[in-house]
């Protein structure tokens, strides 16, 4: 049975990133496929005070269909189902590398 573990803390930050700016999980893998930095999206974002900028959400969206062409993401994953994904991958390599191990004995 594979344990449950805490994120490693990139992927925390996008947890707190899409917490703090109620993005959805589509707009945090938009924003992560864009390369932006999750520390530096309150930069970004407008407070209300600049009239002249987008809101956040509207601004990764935007920026998303400019660079790949669509609007959104083909395949969308939360960054906790990336994350047990990964980690149920990671048990399968160590499942079948000690099943090797034992064959090789």
């Amino acid at each position: 049975m594979a344990k449950k573990r805490k994120p490693n803390q990139k992927m925390q930050e996008w947890i707190d990133a899409r917490k703090r700016y109620h993005l959805s999980h589509a707009q945090v893998q938009m924003a992560r496929e864009l390369g932006m930095n999750p520390m530096k999206l309150g930069k970004l974002d407008n407070h209300e005070q600049e009239l002249w900028k987008m809101p956040l959400r509207a601004y990764i969206e935007y920026l998303y269909l400019k660079r790949f062409g669509k609007p959104s993401p083909d395949d969308v994953t939360s960054v906790e189902e990336r994350l047990r994904l990964a980690q149920a991958k990671k048990e399968a390599r160590r499942a079948s590398r000690r099943q090797l191990s034992i064959e090789a004995r």
